[in-house]
């Protein structure tokens, strides 16, 4: 007896429910980030010993990088309070904020200030810090001023001498006025170095930064 076995290929079965699946089509939208760029200025207030000073917040300055727009608020004009809650405000919105060597001094001495009046803490944000975040470097001085006269970008740190500090400390009118000029420019001088530093990708990525675990960074001129 012969037997044939004959091999016939899979079928390949679709069921009509898969028939019936269309692709989905997913929109995504996005928007570039917010970032706030932002200085403060300070006094000394009380004597802690020896030459040891606390300090006072006397006034902060922002923009919105991509804006020509800068906001300043000053003591002497408006009552600290206020002013912490107006940076707050603008503080919030963002997805990062900027600054230079703001991990070390600008962000602790907003958060001073802040438990001082009984006012919430700043809550976690991205931070790119130009002093703290730049390359590993040495031999040259990492002020923003030294690095803005390094990178000849246009707007120069506006100069304080002594006298003009004592006038901006005691709130008069002549050293409100200098005050304004000193933080505009300073935060006009911040944005043009970023961008400098970031096309020749000289500064790190953007890190987190919390109130309740910042770590204290050490002063290097």
């Amino acid at each position: 007896m012969l037997i044939r076995i004959v091999q016939r290929p899979p079928q390949t079965q679709t069921t009509t429910l898969a028939r019936r699946i269309e692709p989905t089509r997913v929109v995504v939208t996005h928007r570039p980030l917010r970032v706030l760029d932002f200085d403060i200025e300070n006094r000394p207030l009380t004597y802690l010993g020896s030459d040891f000073t606390t300090a006072e917040v006397t006034a902060i300055s922002w923009a919105w990088v991509g804006s020509d727009e800068v906001v300043v608020y000053l003591l002497g004009e408006t009552e600290l309070p206020e002013i912490l809650t107006a940076f707050r405000a603008a503080y919030d919105q963002a997805d990062l904020v900027t600054g230079h060597y703001i991990l070390g001094h600008d962000l602790p001495m907003i958060n001073g200030a802040m438990m001082e009046f009984r006012l919430p803490a700043l809550s976690a944000k991205m931070v790119q810090d130009t002093k703290i975040h730049m390359m590993r470097s040495k031999g040259i001085s990492m002020s923003q001023e030294s690095l803005g006269a390094m990178f000849r970008l246009d707007h120069a740190k506006v100069q304080m001498n002594q006298i003009k500090w004592r006038a901006a400390n005691r709130l008069t009118p002549e050293g409100l006025a200098l005050v304004r000029e000193r933080v505009t420019g300073d935060v006009k001088q911040h944005m043009a170095l970023r961008n400098e530093l970031l096309a020749l990708d000289y500064l790190g990525p953007a890190r987190l930064w919390r109130s309740g675990s910042a770590k204290a960074e050490a002063y290097v001129p």
